[in-house]
């Protein structure tokens, strides 16, 4: 080893901590002002426009529906130019259609900011975070994508009552120019420093440019010929489907199995340390083994959290909330570092992109669905349902190999 090595390697480690500080940080920006946004003014602009909430949140579903639909175009473009510029755009993105939800006096033009946000989600969350380090790190970047899940996971913990202090200050469509405002004065300019350049790649190989075409139908036709991804593809599919919906109507579903909503309230504050403390545990102890353990773990937990919760009594929801938030802990991290482990780092980013397609799809689906059978039927036969699917997910993790190409 060189002196000019032993000199490098504190300013790869700081340069490291840095990027994931960043990106850890513009993601909680970027999930607290989109896909939690509605948690907290969707009943503020129900009241004030007089449009029905379930049209307000059908908003999201929209904005995630666009981003299934440019997510494969998103991560090819990292691929081929990095993510320093796409992630920067995102921002600026996100902040518009922030921008022109404030400045909405009709449902089209409401709709239509949730049209915007749904490009800036495809180019600013996880998906576009884990295929900007997957392309810089290459097979190295698991610690740096757990390090952004694991700050990422206060998104909902930090923006939820900060979004409320707004909402009740200012209103909520002051309160939506606040925080288009943190994106461009904020995230923009750290997506701009932290991010490393298109020719810059930590992992030591050369990072490979194929001629850019877009959305390419046959590279997505290329990545559905191998078993191994579509397993992938249908596992975290399914997951994404139940933790979606259970995420909008947990609340509700317990409230429905007898409990009180004070009770119930605390029972879903559970869920969020819980996925904080997992990511933190498997940082710690799961980097030495195969993603396949965690994600196989994570959606046992996930698993045992829902069964749980269809015995309907107060304790054990208790225990379901924690076990159930640990696994999708640390099913996020596994979403971004199993494709990483099984197919290396060539393409990363578009895999990631085209994975992410029927997760964002059924996370745009799944509180409708849900919310169609809690009228149809009793909350227990809803999660007995969530659970079936699952299993069924846990089967195609558990067929998946421990090993790397």
């Amino acid at each position: 080893m060189t002196i000019e090595s032993l000199r490098a390697k504190p300013q790869l480690q700081s340069r490291r901590l840095l990027l994931v500080g960043g990106l850890g940080t513009t993601q909680i920006i970027a999930w607290g002002t989109t896909f939690y946004l509605p948690a907290v003014f969707a009943n503020s602009i129900a009241r004030e426009t007089g449009w029905s909430l379930s049209l307000v949140v059908a908003g999201l579903s929209l904005g995630l529906l666009l981003a299934g639909s440019f997510s494969p175009l998103v991560g090819r473009l990292i691929d081929y130019r990095g993510g320093r510029y796409v992630m920067a755009a995102s921002s600026v993105v996100i902040a518009c259609g922030l921008w022109l939800m404030s400045l909405s006096t009709s449902l089209a033009i409401f709709f239509m900011s949730w049209a915007v946000l749904g490009v800036g989600m495809a180019a600013g969350l996880y998906d576009a975070a884990f295929a900007t380090l997957g392309r810089y790190y290459g097979s190295d970047a698991r610690g740096a994508i757990t390090g952004v899940t694991l700050l990422g996971g206060f998104a909902s913990t930090l923006c939820w009552p900060l979004l409320t202090v707004l909402d009740e200050t200012l209103g909520w469509r002051q309160g939506a120019q606040a925080v288009a405002l943190v994106h461009l004065l904020l995230c923009l300019p750290l997506h701009l420093w932290i991010i490393p350049g298109a020719s810059s790649s930590h992992h030591g190989s050369q990072i490979t440019r194929g001629n850019f075409q877009g959305d390419r139908p046959q590279a997505r036709t290329r990545f559905f010929r191998d078993i191994r991804f579509l397993k992938i593809c249908l596992a975290f599919t399914l997951l994404a489907f139940v933790m979606t919906g259970l995420s909008v109507h947990l609340l509700e579903v317990l409230r429905q199995r007898g409990m009180e909503t004070a009770t119930v309230v605390m029972i879903g504050m559970l869920i969020g340390p819980a996925q904080v403390t997992a990511r933190v545990l498997e940082f710690t102890f799961g980097r030495d083994f195969h993603p396949v353990w965690s994600a196989r773990a994570g959606a046992l937990l996930a698993l045992t959290g829902v069964v749980l919760f269809s015995i309907s009594q107060p304790l054990t929801a208790f225990i379901a909330a924690a076990v159930y938030g640990a696994g999708n802990g640390i099913l996020t991290i596994a979403r971004g570092t199993l494709p990483l482990a099984i197919f290396g780092a060539e393409a990363y980013g578009e895999r990631m992109g085209v994975l992410a397609r029927p997760i964002l799809l059924a996370q745009a689906s799944a509180p409708i669905l849900m919310a169609t059978a809690l009228s149809a039927m009793d909350g227990l036969y809803v999660l007995l349902g969530l659970a079936g699917l699952m299993v069924l997910s846990c089967a195609l993790l558990i067929l998946l190999p421990a090993e790397s190409r």
